[in-house]
Parts: structure tokens; sequence; C-alpha cells
């Protein structure tokens, strides 16, 4: 039995942070991968436009919604057994998802898989916050950030690696079998090093907040998910919707709270919790313009210059490659440092995305990729000061018994924020596209320059939490202060 962190140096803490992180990878990595099967997906199968698109969709979906109830469960009873037991039904559904006969049975696969990769992500936080201490809670975050920057970044050239190897008819079933083998080796290395602790109070599951904040979820992101298929005009009125259902969710866990009740998502969190706040908006925002670009640069490297998928994904690797590098590293200073930080990495990515606007504006068409290379490897180091310090600011006054719902909803946050980039961004990139009669590098440039505006909000959250700790503390930096919970750590 490997016993609950007390925060000393411990091999078999890392051994099991590091199953958690190949879970996560795998997870996330199959939100942007199939992507580039859509194609011949949907020749193999003869399925139409509308039906593909429930591929990637449905999984975009299912991820979203099971986050936070998966996360409360988790705290409730035992994030080692829902790790497991998610697991589990992922390596199944991957399995069902490869050997579909028909696309019916593939968007099954594909929503059962995202209810699986949702009960997974929250785990990871939270085991992270049950099983390191201190320094090396900030170490093993960093390691976790880097794998949510890398995961979305290389989603594309994962996906044209596999195509290419795998070439051929149902060549594509290999981007859903790749994760059996993968998945299985961690769930046997999961059962023998993920510590084993007591579950955590309260069992009871609150239904009425799953269904408000469920519904809500859904009736934001629905729209958002189907944009290129007119879904923003045709379903605009699911926003007001959502924010009433989200608006009644917050009255209903407050309600609950007073009663001495046990909350799906307890709002002093929000009200009490050192950093959570604003580290789960400046997520939201940031994940707007994060998320977005890379459908833009796949758009214009593959339709406008020709590339293959595999070319396209290696195009945008430098990005990757200093996001990977950053966040290891910027996990050792997040505790010196503090939000500041954060306000340094988000001015970095507006800087080299907006560097990587006027390249692919003004470069030659035949060289624009190598003189993107240093300005995506600017935003990339940028990316990685980001993603893994907002992440440990984040939770790290969150109590261990709400780790998992708390991590759920930040990732919620994450999610909603993605589904609106991934609208908007390739949206305008059409849009110039019509308006200019196909001038590809006029499109990719505004749509790329539109990702560090959506930014400004972001620094504007984190240059005001900065202050606001400044203050705090006296005017002592953010090493000298006192690690502590608020008054949500005593509920």
């Amino acid at each position: 039995m490997v016993p609950e962190a007390t925060g000393e140096p411990g091999r078999q803490r890392w051994k099991a942070l590091w199953v958690t992180l190949v879970t996560g990878f795998m997870s996330l990595l199959d939100v942007t991968i199939v992507a580039v099967a859509l194609p011949t997906l949907q020749h193999d199968l003869h399925a139409s436009v509308a039906s593909v698109q429930w591929v990637v969709s449905g999984y975009a979906l299912a991820f979203a919604l099971a986050l936070v109830p998966a996360g409360r469960l988790g705290d409730a009873m035992g994030r080692r057994r829902i790790f497991l037991w998610a697991l589990g039904g992922f390596v199944a559904c991957s399995a069902a998802a490869g050997a579909a006969a028909t696309i019916l049975l593939l968007v099954l696969a594909r929503i059962a898989q995202g209810v699986a990769a949702g009960c997974l992500a929250p785990q990871n936080s939270a085991l992270i916050q049950q099983m390191f201490r201190g320094a090396e809670r900030g170490r093993a975050f960093g390691l976790f950030g880097a794998t949510v920057g890398v995961s979305a970044a290389v989603g594309p050239v994962t996906g044209g690696l596999i195509l290419t190897l795998a070439s051929g008819a149902d060549g594509w079933r290999w981007i859903f079998y790749v994760n059996v083998p993968v998945g299985l080796a961690a769930l046997f290395l999961g059962i023998r090093f993920l510590p084993r602790v007591a579950p955590g109070r309260g069992r009871r599951l609150d239904l009425t907040g799953v269904a408000l904040l469920g519904a809500g979820v859904l009736a934001l992101m629905l729209p958002l998910v189907f944009a290129e298929a007119g879904g923003v005009r045709r379903m605009w009125w699911l926003f007001p919707a959502g924010a009433a259902l989200l608006a009644g969710f917050t009255r209903w866990e407050r309600r609950v709270t007073a009663r001495g009740g046990q909350p799906l998502l307890d709002p002093r969190l929000a009200t009490s919790t050192r950093g959570y706040m604003p580290g789960a908006v400046l997520a939201t925002l940031y994940f707007v313009g994060f998320s977005g670009v890379w459908l833009v640069f796949a758009l214009f490297f593959q339709n406008g210059l020709g590339y293959s998928p595999l070319q396209s994904g290696l195009a945008v690797t430098p990005f990757a490659i200093g996001s990977a590098t950053a966040a290891v590293v910027s996990g050792r200073f997040v505790e010196r440092l503090g939000r500041l930080l954060t306000v340094c990495g988000l001015v970095a990515v507006m800087a080299g995305l907006g560097a990587a606007s006027l390249l692919l504006r003004f470069a030659p068409t035949g060289t624009v990729v190598w003189f993107a290379l240093p300005a995506l490897l600017v935003a990339g180091l940028g990316s990685g000061c980001v993603v893994s310090p907002n992440i440990t600011m984040t939770l790290r006054d969150v109590p261990v018994h709400m780790a998992g719902a708390a991590g759920g909803a930040l990732q919620t946050g994450q999610r909603l924020g993605g589904a609106i980039g991934t609208a908007l961004l390739p949206g305008l990139f059409y849009l110039v596209l019509n308006a200019t009669g196909d001038d590809y590098p006029a499109a990719a440039s505004l749509a790329v320059g539109a990702a560090p505006a959506a930014m400004f909000a972001a620094v504007a959250v984190a240059v005001a939490d900065w202050r606001r700790d400044r203050q705090d503390d006296g005017g002592s930096g953010p090493g000298d202060r006192p690690h502590r919970h608020t008054h949500a750590g005593r509920c």
C-alpha cells in the first residue's frame, strides 16, 4: 500500500505522477488528434459531414460535461478508484472506436470515450494535490502544465505521423488503437503505484447541481462546437439560456452550502480561496486564443500552402518544444515569482504570436514557415510560463478534500475557452478568406493576430492578481508569503 504523501521525497510518488501524466496526455491528445483523419474516416465509413463532425464534437462535449461531477466523485469515493475505472473505460472505448463498422457506432464510442476522459482529467490535478507538498508540488504541476500545453500543440503532428505510418484503407483506426497498449500499460502501473487513501467526506452527489451545471455548460458549448455548420447563428438563444442555468447553479450551490450539505462545487472556492477565481478566469481567457490558433495554422499550411498533415504539424513543433521546456523550468520559480511569472509569460505569447501574424502576411510563402519558427518558439516559451504556473497558483490553496472538483471546474473553463477560440479564430479566417478572394496569407495573419487580442483580458486579470498579492504581502516577494489555506480550507 502506498501511503499518502507527507511532503517528504519519495520515488513512489514520482512514479505515480508519470502514470497520471501519460494518461492525461493521451486523453487531451484525443481532443485534436482525430481532426487530421476526418477526410479519410468520412470516405471509409461513407458518412456525411454532419455525422463526422460528431466524432470530434461528441468527444469534446462529453469531456467537458464530465469534469466537475467526476472531480467531486473522486473527492468523495477516492481518486485512485475513479482514475482506474475511468482509464479502463477509456481503453475499452478506444478499442471500440477503432473497430467501429459504422459512423453511428464510432460516434457513440467517442462520446463514451469523452466521458471516460472527463473522469480522468480532474483526478490528475487532484492526485498532485494529494501526493505532493511545497516545492515538489510546483515541480509536479510544472510537468502537468507541460502535458496540457504540449498535448494541444502536438495533436496534429501525432495524427499525421500515425496516418503516414498506417497508410492505406482503415489507417485512421490506428489513431484510436494506439491508445490501447499505452492505456493498458498505464492501468497496470496505476494499480501498482497510485496511492491508496481513505475516501473523502460525503459520498452523496449533488444531482440537482450536476443537472444545472451540465445543462448550462452544454448550452454554452453546443453552438460553439458546431460553429462551422452555422451553429452560432441557428442556436444563439442557447447562450442566454446557458447563462441563466449557470446562475441557477450558483444559487443552488450557495443554498446547499448554507444548509450544511455537500455541494457539487463549493462556492467558497471562488469567494474565500486565495488565487482560485483569478486563476480560473485567466485560464478560460487564455485558452480562447491558445486553442483556436492551431486550427488556423493547420488551415493555412494545409489548404493554403499544400502541406501534408504531418508537415503542417511539424511546422508548429517549435511552440510545443518551447512550451514543454518552459513549463518544466517555470515550476521551479513559481513560488519565488508568483503571478509575475504568468504576466511575463502572457506578454511573451502575445509578442510571439503577433510576430508570427506579421510574418504570415509579409514573408515569402515558400519560406514563411522558416521565418515563423523563432516567433513560435518565443510564444511556446511564454505559454509554458502561463499554463503550468497558473495551475499551481490556482490550486495551491485549495483544500485537498476539494481538489478534484476544483481541478474539474478549472479544466471546464479551459474547455469552454477552447470551444470559443476554435469557433472564433477559424471563423475569422474564413471570413477574411472569402472577402479577399482566397488570400490565405491575409486570412491567416488576421486570425493569428486576433489570438493576442483575446489574451489582453487575461493579462489584465494576471496583473490585478499580482498587485493584490503584493498588497496582501506588504510588498514582500511571493516566496516570502507563508503558505496557508483560507476559510474554504475549513469547510
